[in-house]
């Protein structure tokens, strides 16, 4: 009998499937897997079959839609990139540099405002103003505020969490899944910069959806992008009415579609300096790309 389902967890060559029909059954891959030079990844859709006695084994991996590598996992639907209202402050380029990323696996980046219960107001106002253009959700892993919203947006998704240590990214999947356990990291007195706490990657059922924690993570590695594709990553620039120039970068050309955005409010001083900053970065990588 074969069945699709949702790969969790690998260890050696055992791997743990979630099952279409909402079992957990531990399967091996065939032999030609490794012949083959094919790895199963937490997140793949799977055909497994059942067999009468020994384990099932996993025979088909279904096509993926995005494989990320660090940490490895496949057919990720969402991205929390979470952000403490208090400490540590936020990087607010590395938000953005996450959203990038996100965007371009075709993933969806939900910035989500933690430690609300002890925040500070201008982290809070600074947040909601720089990603007004976004779902966003603010929410607190120890007073349980917010938590609702998170749970409804994590059903039927496979999701994922990023962001710097200590903003509390584990701290919400212990709320989320009370069984989990997982170590929180404190913040260093002396540095205010947290530890990392977790060790791998796995995927844990939630409603019809599944949840990974991203241990130590706060970047992908995102390729040279041309101007269309970094402009495509902006949801404020859609709103801009077409540039003089094709390929106008938004910084010095004349007649540009995305600075009038400014003055409108609907793109903000803070992500239009830190889209300069990116856009210069890309500009040179694309200069030395055949280096």
């Amino acid at each position: 009998m074969t069945e699709s389902g949702l790969l969790l967890k690998g260890v050696g060559s055992f791997y743990e499937v979630l099952t279409e029909y909402g079992g957990i059954m531990t399967s091996k891959a065939r032999g030609a897997f490794r012949r083959e030079g094919i790895v199963p990844t937490v997140g793949d859709r799977v055909l497994i079959e059942r067999r009468e006695q020994g384990y099932a084994q996993l025979t088909e991996i279904l096509p993926r839609k995005n494989c990320l590598v660090r940490p490895a996992v496949a057919n990720v639907d969402q991205l929390l990139i979470v952000v403490s209202a208090s400490a540590p402050e936020p990087d607010w380029l590395l938000v953005d540099r996450l959203i990038i990323s996100a965007k371009r696996m075709q993933i969806d980046p939900v910035p989500v405002l933690n430690k609300i219960d002890a925040a500070n107001r201008t982290i809070m106002d600074t947040f909601r103003r720089e990603y007004h253009a976004f779902r966003t959700l603010t929410v607190s892993a120890e007073t349980g505020e917010g938590l609702e919203a998170l749970r409804a947006l994590l059903d039927g998704k496979v999701s994922c969490f990023a962001g710097q240590s200590a903003v509390g990214k584990s701290s919400l999947l212990n709320a989320l899944f009370p069984s989990l356990h997982l170590l929180t990291g404190d913040l260093s007195r002396k540095t205010e910069r947290g530890r990392h706490t977790t060790r791998h990657a796995e995927l844990w059922p939630y409603g019809t959806g599944a949840v990974l924690d991203t241990p130590g993570f706060s970047m992908f590695e995102t390729e040279c992008l041309e101007q269309n594709e970094l402009d495509a990553c902006y949801p404020e620039f859609q709103q801009a009415e077409p540039c003089r120039f094709p390929g106008c970068m938004h910084l010095s050309e004349p007649d540009c579609g995305v600075k009038p955005l400014l003055s409108s409010g609907e793109l903000t001083p803070g992500r239009y300096e830190r889209y300069r900053e990116i856009a210069l970065e890309y500009q040179m990588r694309r200069k030395h790309r055949y280096d």
